[in-house]
Formats: structure tokens, sequence, C-alpha cells
């Protein structure tokens, strides 16, 4: 039994006729006759009666046509489906985010791939840490997932795709404010608003200050960068963040350099690129593209 036997057999039943049948396939009556056949044998019964005009099916050839029918619909729709994945015209791309992402990151990239491509849906997965990011990727969960680049896991390819320096952000009326930079040395005596606990980037800032000799105290903590800004807005202390894109600082905050730790590397994960459908992998390079012009 083959998918031809029961295309054949479908058109058959729907055509009630042989010879129609053929014309349609630029076949032999004798070809179609034969694929019917093939399917009697195999199932052991009678699947169409001749009646005085053509041909109808049997009681067991309707069970066989409704089922045939549907799984072909089905099949048909799959391999459109498909053709839309290869082409990149349609399909899902999952893309799991911290709680800022979208915001500082996408938010071009995501408006041109809609343009260009409205038949590709588009579905963000909030993981609230590079590290759930990794694993929502790791397990099948997201297509893609925007991190901050850290260790290598298992399972999961990471691509830089920008670099963000490292910025202390105070209120403009401190004095730290006022300098064009400050050095890993001036940031011991801060009030200090910490990043999340166990988050890359606090794991990435701790480690390069304690290679300074400098240890921060807290008694403010965030779960995430925009949170920090608006709380160092509010009066509660300093924050040292990365520089992210569509940050400028303003009449309240300053963002002061602190050229002297290495940056935060930021950019895609995924399970395998090669493995990528066409949609994802152009989604992923928009984004990185309209990161290149912020």
């Amino acid at each position: 039994m083959t998918l031809d036997d029961l295309r054949v057999f479908v058109a058959v039943c729907e055509a009630g006729n042989l010879s129609a049948v053929a014309r349609e396939l630029s076949c032999s009556q004798s070809a179609v006759s034969q694929h019917v056949k093939r399917l009697e044998r195999e199932t052991g019964l009678a699947l169409l009666e001749r009646r005085p005009r053509g041909v109808a099916p049997t009681g067991a050839g309707r069970l066989l046509y409704r089922a045939a029918a549907e799984g072909l619909a089905g099949l048909g729709e799959a391999l459109r489906q498909l053709d839309d994945l290869r082409a990149g015209a349609g399909g899902t791309v999952r893309i799991a985010t911290g709680a800022t992402t979208v915001r500082h990151f996408m938010a071009g990239g995501v408006a041109e791939f809609r343009a260009r491509r409205p038949r590709v849906a588009l579905r963000f997965h909030t993981a609230g840490s590079s590290r759930r990011c990794l694993e929502a990727v790791r397990t099948h969960e997201a297509d893609l997932a925007w991190v901050t680049i850290g260790p290598d896991v298992d399972g999961v390819e990471q691509r830089p795709s920008c670099e963000l320096p490292w910025v202390l952000a105070a209120r403009a009326d401190a004095p730290l404010a006022r300098r064009e930079s400050v050095s890993p040395a001036e940031l011991a005596g801060v009030r200090h608003i910490e990043l999340p606990a166990h988050s890359t980037s606090r794991l990435h800032l701790e480690g390069h200050l304690e290679r300074h000799g400098v240890r921060l105290d807290s008694s403010t903590s965030v779960a995430d960068w925009d949170t920090a800004l608006l709380l160092v807005e509010l009066g509660l202390g300093h924050a040292i963040l990365p520089a992210l894109p569509g940050w400028g600082g303003g009449d309240v905050v300053r963002l002061v350099p602190i050229p002297e730790l290495p940056p935060l590397r930021a950019g895609w994960a995924a399970r395998q690129w090669s493995a990528l459908s066409p949609a994802a992998l152009e989604f992923a390079e928009t984004v990185v593209a309209h990161l290149s012009d912020v």
C-alpha cells in the first residue's frame, strides 16, 4: 500500500469513474485499476463495485475512502507548512527572553521582521534570567534565546552579538555623577542596588570587582536592570549596570562609564544553529542587524 495507491483510490471514489481519473493523471485505465487492485489484495476486501455508469465504493471502500481522504488532506497541509518553513514564509519562532530584553534589544528587529514575514508567528516566553532562557532552549521549549553570554552549556550553542560596557547609574546630584568615568576602587563605598542573585551579569560583575579588591555591600536588590535604574532615580542608591541600547541617562540619572571593567557580552543561543528553520535564522539576523544601528 503506497501513498499513490491511496491518492488514486480517493480520486476514483470521488470521480466514480476509472477512465476519468486516468485522463486526469495522464495514464491508462489499466494503471488506475492496478492501484485499486493492490489495495484490495492487501485488505482482502472488495473496495469498488461496478455500476452501469462507472464505479462506487463498497462498504469497506467507504471506510478506507474516509480515512484516506482525511489523512491525505492532513498530509497535504503538513507539506504546505513545511514548504512555508523552508521558504521562511510561515511557521512559528519561539523566543525565550529576560524581563527587559524585547524593549532594549529587539524592538526594531521585531517590527521589521513582522512587516517582512507577517505569516510567521512569534511566541515570546519570558524566562526571567539567562540561565532559565538557556534551559528553555535546551529542553526544546524555545528555538532561540537572547542571553548574557556565559559558560558553555551542554546541548546549547551561544553566539555573542554585542558588547555592553559597564556604567555607574547615579542621580545627577550625586558627586560621582559629575565624573567622566569612575574606577572600580571608587565603587567600594557606594550605596549599591544589586543585580538579581545568581544572574550571569551579577556573577560577571562581582568576579571582575573582586580582581580589583572591591566587594560591594547592598541593602537593595532588583529583578531586572530597568527596575535598578528606576530605584536610582528615586534616590535609593547607585547601580552598576551594562549600558543597554536605548539608555541615555537623562536629567535625573547619569550613566558614568567604568572603563576598567570588561564589557558584558550578549547574544543568541540555540540548540544547533544549522538545524534552525529559515524563519528563526532570519529573525535572529534581523535583530542583530538592528542592534548595529542603535
